[in-house]
């Protein structure tokens, strides 16, 4: 017995790709506004924000691609559905911050120990990175809403990735304000570095972000699923009457969608309407725990000597 749940609706869908869509427009912006300043100040940790924001870019149009594909009904070919784009979305935007940090860490340490070079600190270096700011935490913000709302993990994926860009580009204003201070000041000369640590620090931060992404990628891509959501659904089995045990749980995660196959154990005198009946309970105390799941239930009778006991327990 199963039950699949019906798809999005047309409104979370355009809200979704209206999130989407804003985080690629604010993506396009900051990469050419820190290109731009980047190159006029020849700072390195700007322009390493620069390379940062445009592989924002790419990863929020396969956002983008990811929430809508995501949303097509399961077919023929794809019976579970679509879901899982949205896990290959955010294994996408794991490998390219891991690209993006081996030049990031290559030319970091080409000024440090090669060749130096000089940074002009200017005002418009610190404003481009100051806007950078106030451009992720809005739009990290409205990713977040719309990923809770919707449980969506590529939005969620997409809403950590900009929440990221924050810190980094905080780094890089540190950078930058020590280069300031040197320029400054001849016997804090040392300072003059602090751009290119700036960017090693930026490279750090992806480093650790792409990580934790690229493992809650992989792991549903492998069917693999975590006990926070396993648990819900093992405790709300367990607890609906009429179940004596669980003989198999399997439980499967594609983007925001949970598959489950669970194997309950029931009266062996249970006529097949109560089995019937039974199945339908499990179905709704699994729903209620955890929401966007399509279930089959397979119901078998307790063996003798298991249903004598769990009967005289239970009186």
């Amino acid at each position: 017995m199963s039950m699949r749940i019906s798809t999005s609706s047309a409104g979370a869908l355009e809200e979704k790709t209206r999130a989407a869509g804003s985080s690629v427009l604010a993506a396009l912006f900051l990469t050419a506004l820190k290109i731009i300043v980047g190159l006029a100040t020849n700072s390195l940790g700007i322009l390493a924000e620069a390379a940062h924001s445009a592989l924002d870019l790419g990863a929020a149009l396969m956002t983008l691609f990811a929430v809508r594909a995501s949303d097509r009904p399961a077919d023929d070919r794809h019976p579970y559905g679509h879901a899982k784009v949205e896990n290959l979305s955010a294994l996408f935007e794991t490998l390219l911050l891991l690209i993006t940090c081996v030049w990031i860490v290559w030319e970091s340490v080409r000024r440090l120990f090669l060749e130096r070079e000089t940074v002009e600190a200017s005002i418009w270096a610190f404003l481009v990175m100051a806007v950078s700011i106030i451009v992720d935490v809005s739009r990290s913000r409205m990713l977040r809403r719309a990923a809770r709302k919707h449980d969506s993990q590529a939005l969620e994926a997409d809403a950590l990735h900009f929440e990221t860009d924050i810190w980094s580009s905080s780094v890089v204003l540190l950078g930058l304000a020590g280069v300031w201070v040197a320029q400054r000041q001849s016997h804090l000369a040392w300072l003059e570095s602090a751009d290119a640590v700036a960017a090693l620090g930026v490279a750090v931060i992806v480093i650790g972000v792409s990580l934790r992404l690229g493992g809650r990628a992989v792991r549903p891509l492998l069917d693999g699923t975590e006990s926070a959501v396993v648990d819900p659904i093992r405790a709300a089995i367990q607890a609906t009457p009429g179940v004596h045990g669980i003989h198999r749980l399997r439980v499967r995660t594609a983007g925001p969608q949970t598959f489950v196959d669970a194997h309950v154990l029931a009266d062996r005198r249970a006529s097949l309407w109560e089995a019937h009946a039974l199945a339908d309970a499990v179905h709704d105390a699994v729903r209620t725990a955890v929401p966007r799941t399509d279930i089959v239930v397979h119901v078998e009778p307790v063996p003798p000597a298991a249903s004598n006991s769990v009967k005289g327990e239970g009186s």
